[in-house]
């Protein structure tokens, strides 16, 4: 049995490692969270008490309060996963992705450094889960990012992402801190917060509103369902070797437009209106973000090669088992978007 402390726990990707972990390992659980805008303690009603899962209020840009919690928990593994992530309030607002992505992650990697020696260390992991988009925007043409893919962000949340990074990578060597990065590709699924595209999509269709596609709407990303990257995460965390870093993909690239007609159908079959023909007919084409990365592809072989971790849910079935869960809980989707 390992005690995990989980950062950010209460956000889309964190409540399904949470549940995860719970439900097929004899592990502990701390999940230290600031209970955000896009926060759900909701999605985590099935393990709330459980002896095994404890929550604390804690905003890891406070340095003192994160320490203590590490201190008086001595998790084997810390899995930091807390990260404001909307890529548009980061172009509004880049102050607090500063502070919760580049701060919070020092004062984790920093509270290690004061707690541990270099021989407790050696049974203690850092893992760090960070994002495809520090890699830049690919042309068509070009072969997915892989683990040495030169960093080259474009957008405040990943160039904050970026820093995080490179601050995991500066403590593992300077002061030998046990850490492994891993960067993922587009999640989806069930109970993610309602400022991604795919929530946001059904939301407005459900609601009869024009869904708004950026620019030509040609921009592709690679989808990953959210249970698949939560298992990629326990084997990172349970076998991955320290120092290492992991992408972590969904072998499912997608343009947005086409992700948006699928969803569009699916919905036409699951909760057909009789108010409009289809809901393709709310597509509406909105003036481009700033910066807005062409291509995102992850070339996942070597989490393969060295972890066996291979993701089990095609697009099709994910966006089928993601449609239905927001048909059938409208009534928190309209809650949290509005």
């Amino acid at each position: 049995m390992k005690k995990i402390l989980v950062t950010g726990g209460l956000g889309f990707i964190g409540s399904t490692v949470i549940k995860m972990i719970i439900s097929n390992t004899e592990d502990k659980v701390l999940n230290i969270d600031k209970n955000s805008y896009a926060s759900m303690p909701e999605a985590l009603q099935s393990v709330q008490d459980d002896p095994r899962y404890v929550f604390q209020k804690i905003n890891i840009s406070d340095f003192q309060q994160t320490k203590e919690a590490i201190a008086t928990f001595l998790p084997d593994v810390i899995l930091h996963l807390a990260a404001e992530s909307h890529v548009d309030n980061s172009i509004n607002s880049p102050r607090e992705f500063i502070e919760s992505n580049i701060i919070g992650t020092y004062n984790l990697l920093q509270s290690f450094n004061e707690l541990w020696t270099d021989e407790e260390r050696l049974s203690k992991k850092f893992i760090h889960v960070s994002t495809d988009e520090v890699y830049g925007s690919l042309k068509q043409d070009d072969a997915p990012f892989t683990e040495s893919t030169k960093y080259s962000p474009n957008s405040p949340y990943s160039a904050s992402k970026a820093s995080s990074d490179m601050l995991v990578r500066a403590w593992y060597k300077t002061f030998n801190i046990p850490a492994i990065i891993t960067n993922c590709s587009n999640n989806y699924g069930p109970w993610q917060f309602p400022e991604k595209l795919i929530p946001v999509v059904i939301h407005k269709a459900l609601n009869h509103k024009n869904i708004p596609i950026y620019g030509d709407g040609l921009n592709i990303r690679d989808w990953l369902f959210v249970e698949d990257h939560a298992a990629a995460l326990i084997k990172v965390y349970q076998n991955g070797r320290v120092g290492e870093k992991y992408n972590i993909g969904g072998n499912n690239e997608v343009s947005n437009i086409d992700l948006v007609h699928k969803i569009c159908a699916l919905l036409d079959r699951i909760s057909p209106s009789s108010d409009i023909p289809k809901y393709s007919d709310l597509i509406s084409f909105v003036v481009d973000r700033p910066g807005h990365d062409l291509r995102y592809a992850i070339d996942a072989k070597k989490i393969l090669k060295d972890l066996n971790f291979k993701p089990q849910v095609g697009i099709n079935d994910g966006l089928m088992q993601t449609v239905k869960w927001y048909v059938e809980n409208q009534d928190w989707l309209n809650n949290k978007a509005n």
